[in-house]
């Protein structure tokens, strides 16, 4: 498809950058490409061929008001897709670029913008953290940086190809020039955008809802259900949240309530004595994943060798250590499955066993 600078500005439409058909880029790129926007997707080249190919396909029937009887096609030659981004570029100017990597890929993905940051939009980041949008605005300057989150439940079901279990919305940083259009836009998109005066609360309270059973189910090799079926461990979890909302205090970040997601409830159950709270937090861990594993059990038992660990609980206690607020437990998770993600320990160490993880927190 050819993109053309007169037509996308003419008739209102965006023209956007995404980086990756995951499983987030699909969704919104997928959505916005639906909706008439122009969407050029760089992806890895052992892909761009098959989705070239058969296009995007997009279950969205859990969305009644998108009056769908089956999943989206959007055909190839509503989308443009590239294996590199000198190449994606020759198709802008861009009005905005969609970020949804994993934190742990975020440097690499920096490092092979940097010769194009005069050329490269501003970059709604809908990654999990809150080192990312910091990271994109050292490497290419504050005004190429919109903060974003996503708290709607994506199932990916290969390269291109999602399914939406869950409705909730996208969260957007107000302070950039373009905040205002894009909620527009990925409203008219029907992707339920909202904007927050307050871009670092709103991340913290997203990595907030990322922390419950993540670590724990992939130490122990367990569900999240099973995680906080035992008292021990479901007392461990409570310790762990309120160390996050400790240190989110001491910054002076408000819990806020996020599209579809009300975070205060969370934060509040963690008040409550065990038996009342636990519906609350039984009902958090599952609902935002959409019945899936916790992702960081997903990337280590995929052997990848990589974990976002470093990049929520490790940033927890990163904050705790400067603002002198004590994160025992963050510590702890994040030492024990970096080392399991690093094969320094092996993974049945911990398999199955929540007494040998119990003890190893309490004597840290």
């Amino acid at each position: 498809m050819a993109l053309s600078e007169s037509s996308s500005h003419l008739n209102g439409r965006m023209k956007v950058l995404t980086f990756g058909a995951g499983a987030i880029g699909t969704y919104v790129g997928g959505s916005l490409a639906l909706a008439g926007h122009q969407i050029v997707f760089v992806e890895q080249p052992k892909v761009v061929e098959e989705l070239r190919q058969r296009g995007l396909r997009l279950d969205l029937t859990l969305d009644k008001r998108r009056r769908m009887k089956g999943a989206s096609r959007v055909d190839p030659a509503a989308f443009v897709i590239v294996p590199a981004l000198e190449e994606a570029l020759r198709y802008g100017p861009f009005d905005v670029a969609l970020f949804a990597l994993k934190s742990f890929d975020t440097p690499a993905a920096l490092e092979g913008m940097k010769p194009f940051a005069d050329k490269v939009p501003p970059i709604l980041c809908l990654s999990n953290g809150v080192s990312n949008e910091p990271a994109i605005a050292a490497a290419l300057g504050n005004d190429k940086v919109i903060y974003g989150t996503v708290t709607s439940a994506i199932g990916r079901r290969g390269v291109g190809d999602i399914v939406l279990e869950r409705l909730r919305g996208i969260g957007i940083g107000k302070g950039h020039p373009f905040s205002e259009k894009l909620d527009r836009e990925l409203n008219n998109a029907y992707l339920n955008s909202k904007l927050f005066e307050d871009a670092h609360s709103m991340k913290w309270s997203k990595m907030l809802t990322n922390l419950i059973a993540n670590p724990t189910s992939a130490i122990l090799d367990m569900t999240a259900r099973e995680v906080l079926a035992n008292q021990d461990l479901y007392q461990l979890e409570i310790e762990m949240l309120r160390e996050c909302l400790a240190v989110m205090d001491a910054q002076g970040f408000e819990v806020l309530d996020l599209p579809g997601t009300p975070v205060s409830v969370l934060a509040f159950a963690t008040t409550l004595p065990w038996w009342l709270s636990k519906p609350f937090l039984a009902r958090a861990a599952g609902a935002g994943r959409g019945g899936k594993m916790p992702s960081f059990h997903i990337d280590l038992h995929s052997g990848r060798g990589k974990s976002e660990v470093e990049y929520l609980h490790g940033e927890v206690a990163r904050a705790g250590e400067k603002f002198n607020v004590p994160t025992p437990v963050n510590k702890a998770l994040t030492e024990i499955l970096a080392a399991l993600t690093n094969k320094e320990i092996p993974l049945e160490e911990f398999a199955h066993k929540p007494e040998k993880l119990l003890a190893k927190i309490q004597n840290n």
